[in-house]
């Protein structure tokens, strides 16, 4: 899988403000704003994320995918060097 083709995935079944995504095609990191984050726990935005790639994750077609995932509030602060 390409890091476009990922990328659309998750896109297309999580409205994000912004995606950054680096990787090998098998190991993936990836940064995620979304405001479908508000008032979820780090946990709960992990498990939305990882539902947008169903059954690619049990396939082995993306093996793994280390997240940061941010509230558009947040993301802001992180941009001003206020977060990381």
């Amino acid at each position: 899988m390409t890091a476009d083709e990922l990328k659309t995935l998750i896109a297309t079944n999580l409205p994000c403000d912004h995606i950054a995504l680096e990787g090998d095609g098998r190991h993936w990191y990836a940064t995620i704003v979304s405001a479908q984050f508000e008032g979820k726990r780090l946990i709960q935005r992990h498990q939305q994320v990882y539902a947008t790639l169903g059954a690619r994750m049990q396939t082995d077609e993306v093996h793994a995918l280390s997240m940061k995932t941010y509230t558009p509030a947040e993301w802001g602060a992180v941009e001003k060097g206020h977060l990381q």
